[in-house]
Formats: structure tokens, C-alpha cells, sequence
């Protein structure tokens, strides 16, 4: 375990303080326990859970916090004597209480009478919940929203991780910066790399060897059109793009959120330039109108327009681009949103379904162009966003365009963008009192720039 600093130390102070400005009753937040993948003792990486991470500091196993009146009273167990023999020394319960500013520590079995009448947070492992839903005797389950004084905990935990503290832009900026040279070897190892899953390994090295996990699990292919694609194994030829999702989280849980697609040969086709061009000028736009006061839906709306210009101005689309923004045409290429909060969570607090992500009293869209817009705030100073615009040619949707629109899509035109399966280019941005900070600005975007770090592994 990592020693905090004082500075830190504080910072989880004031957290406790500032939610104890919101809320007038207690809480107890648990951090989870180990998975088992197919065994008791083989168990998945452990991942403590976030809202625990916010005020305790540390991923500690099977704790509990009960916060109150800005006090914290930790729950955890000494280790039984013959845990060093696998596990080395581990520290004991009064040990880490003084690392993290407890204002006193239990075991467990302490936690029961101490939690009448508290708020919950459910946990994402089983165990965990099954645990929280017993001692609650009330429904406390991931897949359900929460009620009553859990939900007035909810709002008060999203209201404060929605803007970040010092504390915490510090780990997201180390977070950002491990995950800029993770990209930078990616793009090095291309050339000669024989499949997707090397180009993974070169990127994920530099994050294991920087004593991060990833915050997500990686996406590397040549398949882009799959937004999510977890699959390593396809072949990579110099006429591919590749495209690369990674993302470093720093040992306290903060993450980073970068996408480049990038030429295994090093050089953009004259149409796999076109297009990233297109999808660039998108990023740009919307990195240069974040500011305070802004909507970011308007954000997403302002990437639709420009992508449906470019792919206008480039003969794939008829009409007006307006017009086919209205009509939802462009989100046959761009089908999900600008981008999401970015925090403890790489989706950041996604656990609390859209509590945090929309204003009170919005809701999801029903609108093909709309309804995957995981953020619809007002941003303010202290946010953390993505900017991610794309270009897909996904055929499932692709194939299912109606033949009210189908004259909307020049096809043959269309055909000739055979090379580009998919483009997204995301970074991290931080809005400021004045505008933003790219905080992942040190990985280039320019196609130019792209190209010139791929050709270095070729020398």
C-alpha cells in the first residue's frame, strides 16, 4: 500500500466536510471484495468501488466507511496471522485509519449496529450488495435506482465528484500523462507489429510499467466500426487503420480517456485523410467552444453539423447539412455521443444511471442522433469531459437505412471510403473559469503529426 500525503489526507478531509454540508444523516460506503473468476483463491483484479475511493483514498478490500457530521469511521479487519505467507506483510487497521484521517476504526462485525437509519450506495460485485441488501433489510441492488435517503446520498456524492478538487486533478493529469506515451508507443510498435493484440501489448506495457491498470478494457483493432471491440487476434496490414482506445488509472483509481486512429504504414490513403480531417475539424470545434455556462448537448450538436458538412462537402451526403442534422442522417456515421464525465470513473459515475451525467428533470432522447448522449449538462468550472467525435461505416445500421433516406447517401461515392471502417480521435478536457484544458494535449492529432510518430518504428 502507498502512503498518503498530508496534502492528500486533507483533501479527503475537506470531501467529508463538504458532503456533510449537503446531507444531515449518516452513510456507509463500501469499497467491494475479490471476484473469484473460477475459484475462491483465483480471483479478477480487484477495483474498489469509486464513491468508497472518493472518501477513504485508499483500494482497500472488504472496508466500510460511515461518514457523518464530516467524521469517518473506518471498517475493515486485521489480516489473519497467516495472510503473510501469501500476501506479505499487510498493515493493520490502525495503520491505515491514520493514513487516510479516520476519525476511528472497527472490524466488521462493528459496522451492524453502526449502520441503522444510514444511506447506501450499492457496490457492482454480488457479494457486496447481497451484504448491503441484508443488513439494510431494503433492496440495495446495482440494476435499480436508489430511493429515499439513498437517492438524496446519490445526489449529494454527484454533486461533488461533478467538479474536481486539486486532490484529484493531480491523479487525472498522471493519469493523462501515462496514457499519452502508452499511445505514442502504440503508434511506434505498428509498423511492425503482425497483429492487433502486439500494438495492446506495447501500450498496456507502458502502463503496467508506470504502476497503472487500465481504466477500461483496451480497444485496439482494425475493426473501428466496432465501437467496443475487444478482440485482439485480427491480422494488421499496411493499408489498415488502427484504432486505439486506452486508458491509464492511477493506483487511487483516476482515469484517462484517449482515442487516436492512426496508418499502419505510417501514411493516411488520400480517403482515410479525407475523412480524418473531417472528424478532426469536429474535435477541434468542440474542444475550442467548451467553456463555463455552455450545454453540452450543444457541444454534440456542434460535431453533428461539422461532420455532416465535411461528409457533404465530400459527395458521401446530399442535402443540406442542417437539414440532415435534423433528420438524425449524420448519426448514421456518428451514432454516439460527443463524449461523457471522466473521473474516478472512465464513465464517470455511470453506476447512478443518468443522475449525474443530466441535469435534473432532463431525460434521454428518444432521437437516433440523441439517445446515446451519455452527458447533457451545463458545464462548470472543475468538469472533466471528453471530446470524441467518429466516422463509422457500421453495417448494421448501414444496411437498415430506409428508403426514405436512402437518396440521402451517395453509395457509389460511399464505396470509394472502403479503407475507413472506423475514426475517433478523443481527448480529455478540462473546463476552466475561462474555457479549457486539453489535458491529454500532448499527444498530437493532426494527421501529419499521427503519421510521423507511426514511421518512427519503422526506423
Amino acid at each position: 500500500m502507498s502512503s498518503i500525503s498530508i496534502s492528500l489526507a486533507d483533501t479527503l478531509r475537506q470531501r467529508r466536510q463538504r458532503l456533510a454540508d449537503i446531507i444531515h444523516f449518516p452513510a456507509v460506503l463500501w469499497s467491494g471484495g475479490h471476484s473469484p473468476r473460477n475459484f475462491a483463491a483465483n480471483v479478477f483484479p480487484f477495483r474498489a468501488s469509486s464513491h468508497f475511493l472518493y472518501f477513504a483514498g485508499l483500494p482497500l478490500v472488504n472496508a466500510a466507511i460511515r461518514l457523518e457530521a464530516g467524521r469517518l469511521e473506518l471498517f475493515i479487519d486485521d489480516p489473519k496471522p497467516g495472510s503473510a505467507l501469501w500476501h506479505g506483510e499487510i498493515p493493520k487497521r490502525d495503520r491505515i485509519a491514520a493514513e487516510i484521517g479516520a476519525d476511528a476504526a472497527y472490524p466488521m462485525a462493528d459496522l451492524i449496529p453502526k449502520s441503522v437509519d444510514a444511506a447506501t450506495i450499492a457496490v457492482q460485485d454480488a457479494s457486496t450488495w447481497t451484504q448491503q441488501t441484508q443488513l439494510f433489510n431494503r433492496m440495495v441492488l446495482p440494476q435499480i435506482p436508489p430511493q429515499g435517503i439513498d437517492l438524496e446520498l446519490a445526489k449529494a456524492i454527484a454533486s461533488l465528484r461533478l467538479t474536481h478538487d486539486q486532490g484529484a486533478l493531480i491523479e487525472l493529469q498522471k493519469a493523462a500523462d501515462v496514457t499519452v506515451e502508452a499511445h505514442k508507443a502504440g503508434m511506434k510498435a505498428a509498423p511492425t507489429a503482425k497483429i492487433e493484440a502486439e500494438i495492446r501489448a506495447a501500450m498496456e506495457g507502458v502502463i503496467i510499467a508506470n504502476n497503472m491498470k487500465t481504466s477500461y478494457n483496451s480497444i485496439v483493432t482494425v475493426h473501428g466500426e466496432v465501437l467496443h471491440n475487444e478482440h485482439y487476434h485480427h491480422p494488421v496490414n499496411p493499408g489498415d487503420l488502427l484504432l486505439a482506445d486506452v486508458g491509464a488509472e492511477t493506483p487511487t483509481g483516476w482515469a484517462a480517456d484517449i482515442t487516436r486512429t492512426f496508418p499502419i504504414s505510417g501514411k493516411f490513403s488520400s480517403t482515410q485523410r479525407d475523412i480524418y480531417d473531417v472528424v478532426l475539424a469536429a474535435h477541434d470545434a468542440c474542444i475550442a467552444a467548451i467553456a463555463p455556462e455552455v450545454e453540452y448537448s450543444h457541444i454534440h450538436l456542434l460535431a453533428c453539423q461539422i461532420i455532416a458538412e465535411g461528409l457533404v462537402s465530400l459527395g458521401i451526403l446530399r442535402g443540406n447539412p442542417t437539414d440532415l442534422v435534423e433528420k438524425d442522417i449524420h448519426a448514421l456515421f456518428f451514432p454516439h455521443g460527443i463524449g461523457h464525465l471522466l473521473g474516478l470513473d472512465v464513465h464517470d459515475m455511470e453506476d447512478l444511471g443518468d443522475l449525474a451525467g443530466y441535469e435534473p428533470e432532463r431525460q434521454r432522447s428518444d432521437r437516433f442522433g440523441l439517445g446515446y448522449l451519455r452527458l447533457n449538462r451545463i458545464l462548470r468550472p472543475g468538469m472533466l469531459v471528453t471530446i470524441e467525435p467518429g466516422f463509422y461505416q457500421v453495417p448494421a445500421i448501414l444496411n437498415a437505412v430506409t428508403s426514405q433516406y436512402q437518396y440521402l447517401i451517395d453509395w457509389e461515392r460511399l464505396s470509394q471510403f472502403s479503407d475507413v471502417p472506423g475514426i475517433r480521435i478523443e481527448d480529455d478536457v478540462l473546463v476552466t473559469d475561462t474555457g479549457s484544458q486539453v489535458i491529454t494535449a500532448a499527444l498530437p492529432t493532426t494527421a501529419h503529426a499521427i503519421e510521423e510518430l507511426v514511421l518512427c518504428g519503422r526506423n
